[in-house]
């Protein structure tokens, strides 16, 4: 559900809850949920200008689809960037159009090389969401994904785990037996592989997702973050692992 508030009332209230957790005064603005670039320009323009108005926002992260992506609305982001710290994030999950296609997401690989290219012609960051454990989906299908960005040009990457949320189609999945969530071993091992077939460039902006407890069917693990950054570390370092020992440029 989007929000009542208004975009400065919305920043006022997450710098007031993060300036007491982080002890920080300076932010990044996070445009997240749904696409930030499927509207008029002009709406676009008033959006991302409240975003950085205020003196202790730093940066601007835009989150949307590679679908929802006009040359006109980069064209505006393209100013925007030169007014502040920016990167687009696009949704891709994965990179093979079998599982786009299973999960509806409305775009194929293809629309997504095409957006990270159009971007990153004007110079823009851009920031690639995967999701591992997608229906139907191996190790090597996931792997397979982090592959394919090692060849292009990103600069960042939100690996996510796939959750089961109440009330919808991945639930009726799952009580039905049809879909079996990854452990978290599972997990923290294709994750330990994906990030070594990264390049060592590519920044990574999260290791797992953030469910909300009264939302969540399963894992249950999922709501323990900690205990799966833990156990993250001490496969890299069992398996003497990092980022982009894997990877190769050619």
């Amino acid at each position: 559900m989007a929000s009542t508030l208004s975009i400065p009332q919305q920043i006022a209230r997450a710098k007031e809850r993060l300036s007491k957790r982080y002890k920080t005064d300076r932010f990044i603005a996070y445009l997240q949920s749904f696409s930030n670039t499927y509207a008029p320009l002009e709406r676009l323009r008033e959006i991302y200008s409240q975003a950085i108005e205020d003196p202790q926002i730093v940066g601007l992260a835009i989150g949307t689809r590679p679908d929802c992506v006009s040359e006109e609305a980069l064209d505006l982001i393209e100013e925007f960037s030169r007014k502040t710290h920016l990167w687009v994030e696009y949704g891709l999950q994965s990179i093979h159009n079998e599982t786009l296609q299973k999960i509806n997401r409305g775009h194929g690989a293809e629309e997504f090389i095409d957006a990270v290219e159009r971007t990153r012609r004007r110079g823009i960051e851009v920031v690639v969401h995967v999701i591992l454990g997608l229906p139907g989906e191996e190790r090597e299908d996931m792997l397979a994904t982090a592959r394919a960005l090692g060849k292009l040009d990103i600069q960042g990457v939100k690996p996510h785990l796939l959750y089961v949320i109440k009330n919808t189609p991945l639930e009726r999945l799952y009580l039905e037996g049809r879909y079996n969530p990854l452990t978290r071993q599972e997990y923290v091992e294709i994750l330990c592989e994906f990030l070594a077939l990264l390049p060592p460039s590519v920044v990574i902006h999260r290791l797992t997702g953030d469910p909300h407890s009264h939302e969540l069917v399963a894992p249950a693990w999922a709501l323990e973050k900690a205990a799966t950054l833990q156990a993250i570390d001490r496969e890299l370092e069992r398996r003497d692992l990092w980022q982009g020992k894997w990877w190769s440029p050619a």
